[in-house]
């Protein structure tokens, strides 16, 4: 198992949607976060004037990804974030309402440090898929020294951490973990996803799809099969299905006889999948299941808790 991290949040302004501040222990970085109505504020922070990253989140309003993004470098980020905030016809970005800021507490980073890690994010967000980058490629980099390589991708593997507790998943990506099918106990599956791979069956139309839970997420794997078209009532999952069709997530097979998934594609339920999957709605705990065992998803999830019901640990009981 992954030793455990401290991650330090600060509210600035005591609210959780103004700006804030983040840092894991030990770690040289240092994030900050502000929505665009507070962009006046995070100007003023002395560390905004350093050498560093910064990353422009919006809405995507063509539908095809759940956000915009654009991610930058700059000796003075504050000034790349000034210039962003004025008018498109005036040279600047209309889209983004939010902006975080990527910058060393040490003040070490370099213009080739920030050149580095523009490029390198720039290739996680596009390998991710969690947005529609609007970089059009990644520049490349400045040589570092060897030294300074593995300082940056240190700096890298630690933002990727803390990111994700702001709610920015931009380089979240799904890395398999493969546990065999028949292990259900979790002190036998590996901790670092204690996931089995877990399958759907559709047996009459041929159609079988595999997914795992991958760091808390639900991933339905590339390859995978689901129905041709929608054949349930009207449901929200029915304009999810529709969004991944037209975002090419969902493609037609070669015969025409159902659609495949191009790429690994990550749900916000197993339930989600399953309708997606199935072209109707579905009940994810109870239709993904474990290949040979048979143990379903929700089964998975439950294992082990009769057991301390039972032994009554930390005081918990089955009556009220």
């Amino acid at each position: 198992m992954s030793g455990g991290k401290s991650i330090r949040l600060f509210l600035a302004d005591g609210t959780p949607g103004g700006l804030l501040t983040a840092e894991i222990m030990n770690w040289t970085g240092h994030v900050v976060a502000a929505p665009r109505s507070d962009l006046a504020a995070l100007l003023k922070r002395p560390e905004t004037s350093r050498t560093g990253i910064y990353i422009l989140l919006g809405e995507d309003p063509e539908g095809l990804a759940d956000s915009l993004a654009y991610i930058g470098e700059g000796d003075d980020v504050s000034r790349r974030l000034y210039q962003h905030s004025r008018p498109e016809e005036q040279g600047g970005k209309d889209f983004w309402d939010r902006a975080v800021v990527l910058i060393s507490k040490d003040s070490n980073l370099t213009k080739a440090h920030a050149r580095y890690l523009e490029s390198r994010l720039i290739a996680l967000a596009q390998l991710a898929r969690r947005a529609r980058l609007l970089n059009g490629t990644a520049p490349l980099p400045l040589p570092l020294p060897e030294a300074d390589v593995s300082d940056m991708e240190y700096f890298i593997a630690q933002a990727k951490i803390v990111l994700p507790v702001l709610g920015v998943n931009l380089f979240r990506a799904a890395t398999r973990t493969v546990v065999p099918s028949g292990v259900v106990d979790l002190a036998a599956a590996d901790e670092s996803t204690s996931s089995p791979v877990f399958e759907l069956l559709l047996n009459k139309e041929g159609i079988v799809a595999t997914a795992q839970e991958i760091d808390g997420e639900f991933t339905v794997f590339e390859g995978s099969h689901a129905r041709s078209s929608w054949v349930g009532t009207s449901h929200g999952y029915e304009k999810l299905r529709e969004k991944l069709e037209r975002d090419g997530t969902l493609a037609a097979t070669a015969d025409g006889a159902m659609v495949a998934f191009t790429r690994d594609q990550v749900f916000a339920s197993p339930s989600a999948a399953a309708a997606v999957i199935f072209g109707r709605n579905a009940n994810g705990r109870t239709t993904w299941r474990i290949a040979r065992s048979g143990v379903t998803y929700g089964d998975w999830q439950n294992q082990g808790i009769e057991e301390i019901l039972a032994a009554g640990a930390h005081g918990i009981s089955g009556t009220n």
